[in-house]
């Protein structure tokens, strides 16, 4: 049994999909096809349900992940304690960012922070919110700068700043003269929306249901800049935290009459081993904090 054969079994069993697998791994197909029967193999039992289209596993599977889960994150412990100890100047921190954070917050937070540890290197993942979440309990990033409000249990979090969401219209629209703005005063009205995996669609998206709105989401983006150029392009509304939009030419940023307040901070999984390297990254981001409050 070879640790890049459970590697690739973990992998597979959470994309539920081969191709998907090979594609995260940056390996061939046929690699993981065969890692996995030899895999079954070796164990006397099939670890996957193939007569469904999505790939499943099955009973035997599923208890044998729970203990590679386990094992693999121990192992990854392993190496990066015993790396802090060969190379106490060196170090590699993974961190997720949502698009809104990463034009307007992070590169605050980069800059300084790589200015004072300038030997450590910082590799950023650019997702939405819940998307980051996912991967951090399935230790994929050392960190996300994230919206925290109604995280797991399972991640640490550190509160850096609260915000609050804004409905972003036209400057010459009707709806600009107004000092509050309610779902159903846009119920009508064409929106550009953040796409899958965004925390602010989702908590959006979840508040029009309860009030029986099916909006007409004319565009997705990522991009908080082509968001707010759709909004002053008069393409439609958008829902964006007001930190993103200040002083944004050609938009209206106004407040909703049932105010939703979200909480932006860094998170990182509980109960794994801190590097370093990541140590140093939440020391950092607390003093910034000390320092804001003090101010």
């Amino acid at each position: 049994m070879e640790l890049r054969q459970l590697e690739y079994f973990q992998m597979a069993s959470r994309l539920r999909n081969i191709t998907r697998a090979a594609e995260r791994l940056r390996v061939s197909q046929p690699n993981i096809t065969v890692a996995i029967k030899k895999l079954e193999a070796e164990l006397g039992i099939q670890l996957f349900d193939r007569s469904q289209k999505q790939l499943s596993l099955t009973p035997e599977g599923a208890v044998f992940l729970n203990r590679v889960e386990l094992a693999l994150r121990n192992i990854q412990d392993a190496v990066l304690e015993v790396n802090d100890y060969k190379q106490l100047q060196k170090g590699t921190i993974k961190i997720g960012i949502p698009p809104m954070m990463g034009a307007y917050l992070f590169p605050k937070i980069f800059s300084s922070f790589q200015r004072r540890y300038s030997h450590l290197d910082i590799f950023m993942h650019e997702e939405g919110s819940m998307s980051i979440r996912e991967q951090l309990e399935r230790d994929e990033l050392d960190f996300g700068i994230i919206i925290i409000s109604g995280a797991s249990n399972h991640l640490q979090l550190l509160p850096m700043s609260k915000n609050q969401v804004v409905c972003c219209v036209p400057e010459d629209s009707p709806l600009a003269k107004k000092k509050t703005l309610s779902l159903q005063d846009v119920a009508d009205a064409n929106v550009v929306m953040m796409k899958e995996g965004s925390f602010l669609r989702q908590t959006i998206l979840t508040k029009m249901s309860a009030e029986n709105i099916t909006p007409n989401i004319v565009l997705e983006s990522n991009q908080v800049i082509t968001l707010k150029g759709l909004v002053a392009s008069g393409v439609g509304v958008a829902f964006l935290l007001d930190m993103v939009v200040e002083d944004t030419p050609g938009v209206k940023a106004i407040p909703l009459s049932d105010p939703i307040y979200v909480d932006v901070g860094l998170a990182w999984k509980k109960d794994r081993y801190i590097s370093k390297a990541a140590q140093s990254f939440i020391d950092f981001c607390k003093d910034l904090l000390k320092k804001k409050q003090e101010a």
